[in-house]
């Protein structure tokens, strides 16, 4: 048999076996009529197009008419509600012992079931990967957040076409699909208008998408799009907050798709961005809070830790881990006790930990309204609700002190607490992006010992989560202690809609899932039953660990998550001390056994090496700053000049000319239409960083904004004259390194007009959550002195940014100090 010929009878034998799975689907109603439903096997979507059974002869009258009958699930098969909130331990809800009031998580749990040994992977992307795709992070492109991704299968940022998500799996066999909140799983390239689509949720399956694209977003002003289209609802509603926002969106999506079509079931993910910074409750809620926790970190961990032995959400003899003092075994890791904190401090990590609750508790209200409606609509009988609090444990990413500007401390900069009391009455409201002390997201991950970021311990990975399902799980108010994953829950879904994971998609053939389906612990007599889930790797930033049917290995962590990969990082493959626990007896991480069973340690760490070929973790990087800096495929990618004419706004900074860490100009050419003509030129970034080049009141002006904490501007002493105008911004930069100073230069029509030096610049990231805008500013105005929307008036001809490139020596010395600040800085 030759090629051609074993190509034609391959071709055949798909077709023939196409043509049987469509033999074997039910069909209801009658056929051909356009009421007809057919339930496809599913193994291959879009499933095939039936064949046409009507009559066509020379005229219509002869003929006879047949429809395709429309795909629907097995008849009974549920509503999906999953819920994911954002950067939430173990140890924050009521549901599993937290201080914090969660009544709707509560409610769930008294008609549902608890478990009590479910985990994430440590961090945002890659946990929102695994959840919707049921494989493991790595395995589907995401070993570390989309920021960092590097050009490796398992940390590149691409959920691949043979990753087929379980949005897209149900919405081919008859369900409606939307995703509603936080996304962080498209590269931030891929944001603008310039596409492609098939990294965002619509092209994951997702009919509709009413949401934000990054890690996080300002809740009062955020970044928000429905589809693919950029809206701005706060300007329509004063006192916006996207919590309440993304609520009244899905409420009114679900009203609307049960009106039309009432019997077809709906697949909803809704992730809100609480509790990620920035922590940013209503003042309604966090004035609800106030002394709540005067009582401090450490006696807050030892009252959570009690409240989760008399729930039995952690077995009665479990022991709270340690606080770290600069223990050894704990990577040197050390934050203050209460006790020792001056009163100032004492004051400001309080009400920090006041609007993180308020958050916390907003969100699960919120999430309360949407459940709410559910019933509203009768279909709670017929909707099992996954709600999975936080998506890794709670975040270090505050500083040891908290900060009001969250985008300063991911950079390194702290803000001393004398300065932080500056913005005591304004934390959580529009004008500032808050986090809290590390000491407070330690205490919440109780019982265990890390936080987010952490993949090798349970404070970075155990999640609190609840299923309900009524009439369906009869066992309810119960405790599941069975070890699960999020690449479970996909599966879980598929189980219980009675839907095949399929083997081809678009014609490419699907990896097989990673997880396993726990639906066989909603059945009382498995209550106790051993998990199917019986190994599991963890990764992240080099911190990694083994399960094994009740044992863990792990690596202890080097550094804290707050020092941003700055400490001295040792070798990611040999480099890391391991340690070793029968989590069966030992819940908590508690009693390292690794000195006493070398063996055992040896084995499980031989595992890991076979489940992490498996699933692309090689090769392996405990780097932070150089991930975050690696070049990435963008369309700005080797370019130092760019043009732009006209309005143009909405351009994600990844897609925008990157002024940080080197010289550059500015151009516009503009025409001044009257002396009264005003509004933004170009500009990036907004009130937390950023820069814009504007008229005010005729006068040129250019402002830069070093993260909330510092403004310069550059101003012109007269106002413009009707006609054509040329604004010149020239920056020249005091590196290599970053963060370092410069001299900025105004000049109009060739005659520099304002000089001045300033001290620093911002690092790393100029923006997380605003665009690059011209014409326009769209969001946040990068100082108070103008009114959104600042639309230019007059008329812009060109605007071009011109790039210094480094030379070959001082891109050595950049990456020299780069690695300086990696290695060497504490």
């Amino acid at each position: 048999m030759n090629t051609r010929q074993k190509i034609i009878f391959l071709s055949a034998g798909i077709l023939f076996f196409t043509a049987k799975s469509l033999i074997a689907q039910q069909t209801t109603g009658v056929p051909g009529s356009p009421s007809a439903t057919i339930t496809a096997d599913g193994k291959y979507l879009p499933n095939p197009a039936p064949p046409f059974k009507g009559e066509i002869n020379l005229n219509a009258k002869d003929s006879k008419t047949y429809w395709p009958a429309r795909v629907t699930p097995r008849k009974g098969a549920p509503n999906v509600l999953l819920i994911m909130t954002d950067d939430q331990g173990y140890g924050i809800t009521s549901t599993f012992g937290g201080v914090i009031p969660t009544p709707t998580m509560d409610s769930l749990a008294k008609h549902g079931l608890r478990y009590t040994q479910f985990h994430s992977s440590a961090l945002c992307s890659p946990s929102r990967a695994a959840l919707i795709t049921g494989r493991n992070h790595h395995n589907v492109g995401f070993g570390v957040i989309a920021e960092q991704a590097t050009g490796y299968p398992g940390y590149d940022a691409i959920i691949g076409a043979d990753n087929a998500t379980v949005g897209r799996i149900l919405k081919d066999n008859g369900y409606s699909t939307s995703w509603f909140g936080k996304n962080h799983n498209t590269p931030e390239y891929l944001y603008s208008l310039s596409g492609p689509y098939d990294q965002w949720p619509s092209g994951m399956g997702f009919d509709y998408f009413y949401g934000f694209m990054g890690g996080e977003t300002d809740q009062w002003t955020p970044w928000l799009f429905r589809d693919h289209q950029q809206i701005f609802p706060w300007l329509e509603k004063p006192g916006y907050n996207l919590t309440t926002g993304m609520a009244d969106d899905a409420i009114n999506y679900m009203t609307q798709i049960h009106s039309v079509a009432p019997d077809k079931p709906f697949f909803l993910y809704y992730a809100p961005g609480g509790t990620h910074a920035p922590h940013q409750p209503t003042k309604e809620w966090i004035d609800k809070f106030k002394g709540k926790f005067d009582m401090g970190w450490n006696k807050m961990r030892d009252m959570i830790y009690e409240n989760q032995k008399r729930l039995g959400v952690i077995p009665p003899d479990t022991k709270l881990t340690p606080w770290p003092t600069g223990q050894a075994d704990y990577g040197g890791a050390k934050l203050p006790l209460w006790e020792d904190l001056t009163p100032m401090e004492k004051k400001l990590f309080a009400h920090q930990a006041e609007v993180f609750a308020a958050y916390v508790a907003y969100t699960d209200y919120e999430i309360g309204r949407v459940i709410q409606q559910v019933k509203d609509l009768g279909e709670m009988d017929n909707t099992i609700v996954i709600y999975i609090s936080g998506d890794n444990g709670t975040s270090a990413e505050g500083s040891t002190i908290g900060t009001p500007f969250d985008l300063a401390s991911i950079q390194g900069i702290d803000v001393p607490v004398e300065e932080q009391m500056k913005y005591y009455d304004q934390w959580g409201s529009e004008f500032t992006t808050p986090h809290m002390s590390v000491a407070w997201s330690w205490a919440f991950d109780a019982p265990f010992k890390w936080t987010k970021q952490i993949a090798s311990h349970f404070g970075g990975t155990r999640q609190g989560m609840v299923i309900s399902w009524p009439g369906h799980i009869v066992d309810t108010g119960s405790i599941r202690t069975q070890f699960h994953h999020l690449i479970d829950i996909a599966p879980t879904i598929l189980d219980i809609t009675g839907i095949s994971a399929p083997v081809m998609v678009d014609g490419i053939a699907q990896k097989p899932m990673d997880g396993v389906s726990l639906a066989y612990t909603f059945d009382k007599a498995n209550a106790t039953a051993p998990s199917k889930h019986v190994t599991q790797y963890f990764e992240m930033m080099g911190n990694r660990a083994i399960y094994q049917d009740g044992w863990v290995a792990t690596t202890t962590p080097a550094a804290g998550p707050w020092l941003m990969g700055v400490g001295k990082l040792p070798d990611v493959v040999n480099g890391y001390n391991w340690e070793l626990y029968n989590i069966r007896e030992d819940f908590s991480e508690n009693n390292n056994l690794a000195a006493r069973m070398p063996e055992k340690l040896a084995e499980m760490k031989e595992l890991f090496l076979v489940q992490a070929s498996k699933n692309q973790v090689f090769p392996m990087d405990n780097s932070v700053l150089p991930r975050l800096l690696a070049p990435k495929p963008s369309y700005t990618a080797g370019r130092n000049v760019f043009s732009y004419a006209n309005r143009l706004t909405g351009i994600p900074n990844s897609d925008a000319p990157n002024i940080l860490a080197k010289s550059y100009s500015i151009n516009a050419e503009i025409e001044v239409t009257n002396t009264g003509n005003e509004g933004m030129i170009v500009t990036d970034g907004g009130r937390f960083g950023g820069y814009g080049l504007y008229l005010a009141k005729g006068i040129p002006v250019f402002s830069y904004n070093l993260l909330g904490l510092a403004h310069f501007q550059w101003t012109g002493s007269t106002t413009l004259s009707s006609g054509r105008h040329s604004l010149r911004f020239d920056f020249t930069y005091d590196g290599p390194g970053f963060g370092k100073g410069g001299t900025g230069i105004l000049s109009i029509d060739e005659k520099v007009v304002d000089t001045k030096k300033i001290p620093h610049t911002i690092p790393f990231v100029l923006t997380i959550d605003e665009s690059f805008d011209i014409g326009s500013d769209t969001r946040t105005g990068v100082n108070e002195e103008y009114k959104l929307p600042f639309v230019f008036t007059g008329k812009i001809n060109k605007v071009t940014f011109t790039l210094k490139p480094n030379s070959p020596a001082e891109e050595r010395a950049l990456m020299q100090k780069t690695q300086e600040t990696q290695n060497n800085a504490q």
